[in-house]
């Protein structure tokens, strides 16, 4: 059995262009995992390993990856910064024990950072800080510590402090041992010096050194009383109270330097062993059960528990499916039998691989705390639990977020239609919040996104990774209807020709529900007009017609039926005639209860230079926008606005012609509003014009 305490599972997360993937090359050189170090901006970094990743010099997939650093083991996961696949990093959390949250030096706490430090502390995940890109022009570590406290309102620990700055940037004073990290200019992690720190910042580096003394004694009243009377602790005090600070997310231990120019990593990377959990000290994941209600049993970090595993993400490559897993109890080994608490059903544990990006490493077994890969497994989505078949128990689902952004394809030819849909298959299984219907009406095949970037990269990956060429329709948004009255009223749904016929009456009320209920019902029937065993046969008629609102055939939002009243026959009623009488019902009542239109609106955070903000902010107004705040920053302007997605397409190009190319942005879905009514007319003229043609 290995030791727990020597594991680290681990994710690095940021905002697109902070650096992560850069950072995760710089860690594999170091800890020996690869020779050559790959660029991003070359399109050779290891963890970006599908082409179009190498070609836009992003990461889409998070990529797992292992390594050893001061005789720990540490999973790595590189998860993507841009906001169409934060899917990846939301789901990478969930399974991870801590992680390191990377910010570029000159650009700051920028919008994705945010929404991925909001996910991590959902998630609970203890994280340090490493502020990467010190050697760029308008770098200042100390502003974005600042940013730290107020943008996101954490409590960042400094634990280093740069050397230099801009192209001066040398290396990094760590402040417990009050010795200077120094690197030579040939480039190589491992040339560098320990001595003195510089002359001209010893009372920086006592001002700060006594900052971090104090919060850190904080975790332990005895050692807080000598500091108070003072005594200053030992080093290794200070370090296990740093430790359990982080642990308990009082506030995070903060690192700096150059990840491109292989300056301050290792630091870094010995925080990660220091202060960041082993599997057996995070909360233990909740069991639930089959309606997702917590159990009060929690999957302890033990191998000689019985088999507790979530498989978190599915990747489709050139020797089949593979199933990443992380094991949160007991032991996994080959052809063991695990059972699917999602489906019910059984299978066997064919290969078990440990992946080094896309290299993988055969392992006979694994078990609690690992992360590994299985090759072959037919029945297992993302979300799904594996455990023992003789004590099964579901671990707390992942929940997904809807898409708000769909495109019409179709096969260039005949015969690709069947490669497509097996393509598609393949997808869906990969990224749960990329979803495919087909329109019975025109046979159209409709994919849905979280962005125009997401979907665009999936057409991209259906053309070269699978070889189906498609032809692809506009994007069209994802609209919702509602209701704005109450109506009272009343359906009779009489069928009686001869045989055994069907009756059913019902009273009810439809009114508007609070925004994000959905769909309510309640029955208030007494005296048994209505018998009891109906009741569901009316909610499960409303219910189906939902999906299908009565402006334009977008589902309906947020209402709710209240069953009041109505009548039965003895032998005609039955389930299937009150179904029947609530279809119509709906389609009676609907359009006499102000049914409205709703749009989606967006979160968009767009980083401007200074001299072109009031082209940027008349751009958004004239998109219907709603400016919320301007945040003045080092290098341009931060401008926070909703706007409605229908507005939004083709953004970027504007942004950057506005720009002159140095604008950025990014947006994700907020709420639903309702759509001003000159936008509804035309909307709702549209969908149905599509519709005829079908």
């Amino acid at each position: 059995m290995t030791d727990l305490s020597n594991y680290r599972n681990i994710g690095i997360f940021a905002h697109v262009d902070a650096g992560k993937t850069t950072t995760t090359e710089r860690i594999l050189k170091l800890t020996g995992k690869i020779h050559k170090t790959g660029e991003v901006h070359d399109g050779e970094a290891t963890t970006d390993f599908m082409e179009q990743e190498a070609e836009r010099g992003i990461t889409i997939q998070s990529a797992a990856t292992s390594c050893e650093w001061n005789q720990h083991r540490l999973n790595i996961i590189d998860t993507p910064g841009h906001v169409d696949f934060t899917i990846e990093v939301y789901r990478s959390l969930k399974v991870l024990d801590g992680g390191v949250g990377v910010f570029c030096g000159s650009g700051g706490v920028e919008p994705q950072s945010e929404t991925n430090w909001r996910y991590a502390n959902e998630s609970e995940v203890a994280r340090v800080i490493f502020v990467n890109k010190l050697d760029r022009v308008g770098a200042d570590f100390y502003r974005v510590v600042n940013q730290v406290e107020d943008v996101l309102g954490a409590n960042p620990l400094v634990m280093v402090l740069p050397i230099g700055i801009e192209d001066n940037f040398t290396g990094v004073v760590d402040l417990l041992t009050r010795k200077a990290w120094i690197w030579d200019d040939s480039g190589l992690p491992e040339n560098y010096k320990i001595e003195e720190p510089p002359a001209d910042m010893a009372d920086t580096v006592e001002e700060w050194r006594e900052k971090l003394i104090e919060t850190a004694v904080e975790q332990d009243d005895e050692m807080m009383e000598k500091y108070l009377e003072g005594e200053e602790p030992a080093i290794d005090d200070i370090k296990s109270c740093i430790r359990k600070g982080t642990i308990n997310l009082d506030f995070f231990p903060t690192y700096c330097g150059s990840a491109f120019k292989n300056k301050g990593v290792q630091p870094m990377l010995d925080a990660v062993v220091d202060f960041l959990p082993d599997p057996t000290e995070v909360k233990p994941q909740p069991e639930t059960d089959d309606e997702g209600q917590e159990t009060g049993e929690f999957a302890i970090v033990d191998p000689a528990k019985p088999l507790r595993a979530l498989a978190f993400k599915i990747m489709d490559d050139r020797f089949g499916a593979l199933t990443f897993i992380r094991i949160y109890s007991g032991t996994l080994n080959k052809g063991d039998t695990v059972l699917n608490t999602f489906t019910g059903k059984t299978e066997r544990i064919g290969r078990i691989v440990e992946m080094h990006a896309d290299e993988r490493i055969e392992l006979d077994g694994a078990q609690a705390g690992d992360i590994v890969a299985v090759i072959g497994m037919k029945n297992v989505q993302t979300g799904h639990t594996l455990c023992d078949p003789k004590a099964p128990a579901t671990l707390e689902p992942m929940v997904f977020p809807d898409p708000v952004i769909s495109i019409a394809v179709a096969p260039k030819d005949k015969g690709a239609s069947e490669k497509l849909g097996i393509a598609i298959g393949k997808m869906i299984q990969e990224d749960p919040s990329f979803r495919v219907e087909t329109d019975e009406d025109s046979g159209e095949t409709i994919l849905k996104g979280m962005g125009e970037l997401h979907l665009d990269i999936k057409i991209d990956i259906l053309k070269r990774t699978h070889g189906v060429d498609v032809e692809v329709g506009k994007p069209q948004v994802a609209y919702r209807e509602t209701i704005t009255q109450r109506i009272e009223d009343s359906y009779t749904h009489k069928k009686q020709t001869g045989g055994s016929g069907q009756y059913a009456k019902i009273d009810y009320t439809i009114e508007p529900g609070e925004p994000g209920s959905g769909y309510e019902f309640e029955s208030v029937v007494t005296g048994g007009n209505v018998p009891r065993e109906f009741w569901p046969a009316v909610q499960k008629g409303f219910e189906l017609s939902m999906d299908k609102g009565v402006l334009a055939g977008y589902p309906c939002l947020d209402f709710k039926v209240t069953l009041k009243d109505g009548a039965y026959h003895p032998v005609d009623s039955s389930a299937i005639a009150y179904e029947l009488a609530a279809k119509a019902a709906y389609r009676q009542t609907m359009p006499n209860a102000g049914p409205q239109l709703m749009e989606p609106i967006m979160k968009v955070d767009v980083f401007t230079p200074d001299d072109h903000v009031g082209d940027v902010i008349g751009d958004l107004n004239r998109r219907r926008g709603m400016i919320k705040s301007q945040e003045p920053g080092a290098t341009g302007v931060r401008i926070k606005a909703e706007c409605p997605l229908s507005e939004m397409f083709g953004y970027i190009g504007d942004l950057r012609t506005m720009t002159s190319g140095r604008g950025q942005f990014s947006m994700e879905f907020l709420h639903y509003m309702p759509c001003p009514k000159n936008v509804a007319e035309e909307v709702i003229k549209e969908t149905l014009e599509r519709e005829g043609k079908k």
